[in-house]
Order: structure tokens, then C-alpha cells, then sequence
């Protein structure tokens, strides 16, 4: 064990690190890499400051977990947040919501100079990003660690997803989300957290299935891909709730939802595909959605059935303008030491 001569049942240091647990990098098997990045976001802002949040309320959790005990004792570590990054997001935050502007009223940003020097400085911004994530992600595993993700909005983990296809060859993606993020470069930002799951399909020769779950807001171009890429399966909302209605279990739906992957899977986890009363201030919100125990049942059953998790991610948690009044950090927070927990079990 990588920690030891703690007490988990003592109230949590903030002097410590993440879950109040006396880590470091070294004494520590996972790697939680903290993103603080919103560059693209299409509504409202505030998951750029959503690993802070989520570290903030992850000291009054309990440790003792009983569908996956005691793995925090191998060390889960999240480093401090990269400065550079939280410089360049909000630089590039402000010139994105310039054109975001312009396009609400009805501009073209290729008849901009300005503007379009702006997105081609975004676009060059992201693709820098997603280089960084994806060495710290190798350097990472070249020392052994596991590695995941907490974000920011869905963007973000493109780095991390190419850096496990090299490390781990073929994989699935197993995507909570209300939102397909299916779209080609959205408002023309080619790395748009609209767009994370069209530049897998484009990007990551490795990523074999994407299986969808919870989807219930879409455009036509997201729907012909959906029916016309195999590589897709989509698990719409409003079909698991009609199966529900009519009588079948979630067991037996979880079920159909991990035949469609394979024996290798990566889990995106974008919190708007709970019900929007647990992440409220998340940046587009959309009623339906699922109960926290429905999506940690669906990650245990993946456990239990012998597919291993090779990474995961966690994105998209806000805590609006008065994190006070907010659960969605502390949503986030025991959400994260769920994925944590069930990813160790996966790789005992």
C-alpha cells in the first residue's frame, strides 16, 4: 500500500491533497490531471473552475467505500492546476466570446479579420492543449501511474484518450453525456467541447466503439452520423426511459450497453447526463437524464463483467456564481472517488 499511517475515519486536511489524502505524486498509483479550460463553451461559463471546486468539496467525503474498498491506499494524487493553462483559457475565453457574439448576430467570422485571426489563435490553442495533455499523459504512464481526467468542459480529454490508445492499444468509449458532441467544428472552433466525440472518429485509429448513453439534445448532422457511422451506438434518453416504462430493468439495459464494447474501455463522463437538479450550473443543461446511482450501478456492472477500464474522465461540473448554494461540486466530487475506486478494481 502506497499510504500509510492515516486515518480514514479523521476529518479531512486541507493540507493534504485530494479527498483529504496525505499523497503525492510518487506515493501515488492515479493520476487525477486537472484541466481548468472552457475555451469553447457555446452557453455558460464556470467548468473551467470545476477540478478547484470539485478538489474544495472532495475533503468531506467518507473514504469507506464498499463495492470497492479501501483502493485509496494505493495513492490518488491530482496536481496543482498549470498556470500557463489558466492564463491562456481565460485569454482565449474572451476572444472566443467575441465571435461567439458575432455569430449570434448573424456575422461570419471569414469576413472578420479580426475575428478570424482570433479563432485561428483559438484553434492553434487547443491543438497545444491537447499536445500537453497527451505528454503529461505519456510521461505519466512511462512511470507506471494510471491516469484520468478532470475538467473543464468535454474538450479536454482529447489528449488523454490519445495518449491511452498509444499506451493501450484498441478501445471503446463508454460516453455519459446529454449531448452527442458529434459536430464538426462547431461555431468553427475545431476542438470544440461540442465536437470532442466527431475528433476521436477522425483522430484516434485505436478508439474501435463509442457507445453513447443518456443522449437527448442533438442536431441532424449528429444524427446521420449516429446512423451511419458503425463505430457509433447511441443509447437515447428517451428510448431507456421507454424501455423503463414498458416494463425492462436497468439491469438488463446496462447489459446491452456493455456487450456493445470492448474488452478495453475508456469512460467520458460529462455530468449534464445526470439530471440536470445534480449539476444545475453546468454549461448547457438538459432536463432528463439519470439518478447518480444508475450511472455508478452501470460502471460496477462494467467492472463486474471483465472489461477493464484503462482511463476515464470527469468534465463539465460548474458551480455557478455561489458555489455555496450549489451541490454540484459535491455531486462532482463523490462521483470522482466512485470512478477512481471502480478504475483501481478494474486494474487490480
Amino acid at each position: 500500500m502506497a499510504i500509510t499511517n492515516f486515518d480514514p475515519n479523521s476529518i479531512g486536511l486541507a493540507e493534504n491533497n485530494i479527498f483529504g489524502l496525505p499523497s503525492s505524486e510518487d506515493n501515488s498509483k492515479l493520476i487525477l490531471m486537472p484541466i481548468p479550460w472552457e475555451v469553447t463553451v457555446s452557453y455558460r461559463n464556470g467548468t473551467a473552475r470545476g477540478p478547484e471546486k470539485i478538489k474544495e468539496a472532495s475533503y468531506q467525503i467518507d473514504l469507506c467505500d464498499m463495492h470497492a474498498a479501501d483502493f485509496w491506499k494505493e495513492g490518488y494524487f491530482m496536481p496543482e492546476l498549470d498556470k500557463n493553462i489558466v492564463k491562456k483559457n481565460d485569454f482565449l475565453r474572451h476572444c472566443a466570446e467575441l465571435i461567439i457574439s458575432d455569430l449570434s448576430e448573424g456575422g461570419q467570422t471569414s469576413n472578420n479579420a479580426q475575428l478570424q485571426k482570433k479563432l485561428d489563435e483559438i484553434n492553434k490553442g487547443c491543438v497545444e492543449l491537447n499536445n500537453w495533455i497527451f505528454n503529461q499523459a505519456t510521461n505519466y504512464y512511462a512511470k507506471g501511474k494510471l491516469v484520468a481526467l478532470v475538467g473543464g468542459d468535454h474538450s479536454t480529454p482529447l489528449g488523454l484518450m490519445k495518449a491511452a490508445g498509444k499506451q493501450f492499444g484498441e478501445f471503446g468509449i463508454l460516453q455519459i453525456d446529454a449531448h452527442a458532441d458529434l459536430r464538426n467544428a462547431y461555431e468553427g472552433f475545431k476542438y470544440s467541447h461540442a465536437s470532442i466525440m466527431y475528433n476521436v472518429l477522425q483522430e484516434i485509429p485505436e478508439m474501435s466503439k463509442l457507445v453513447q448513453v443518456g443522449i437527448r439534445d442533438f442536431c441532424d448532422e449528429e444524427l446521420e452520423i449516429i446512423n451511419n457511422e458503425p463505430r457509433v451506438k447511441t443509447f437515447f434518453d428517451h428510448a431507456i426511459k421507454e424501455r423503463q416504462y414498458e416494463g425492462e430493468t436497468w439491469k438488463n439495459i446496462c447489459d446491452d450497453i456493455i456487450n456493445e464494447l470492448p474488452q478495453q474501455v475508456y469512460i467520458s463522463f460529462d455530468i449534464d447526463g445526470l439530471d440536470p437538479k445534480l449539476c444545475k450550473n453546468t454549461g448547457t443543461p438538459v432536463q432528463g437524464g439519470f439518478e447518480t446511482e444508475q450511472i455508478q450501478y452501470l460502471f460496477k456492472k462494467l467492472v463486474d463483467s471483465g472489461k477493464k477500464i484503462i482511463a476515464f474522465d470527469l468534465n463539465e461540473v460548474s458551480c455557478g456564481e455561489d458555489s455555496q448554494d450549489s451541490i454540484d461540486a459535491s455531486v462532482g466530487a463523490r462521483i470522482l472517488y466512485r470512478m477512481c475506486n471502480l478504475f483501481m478494481k478494474s486494474n487490480a
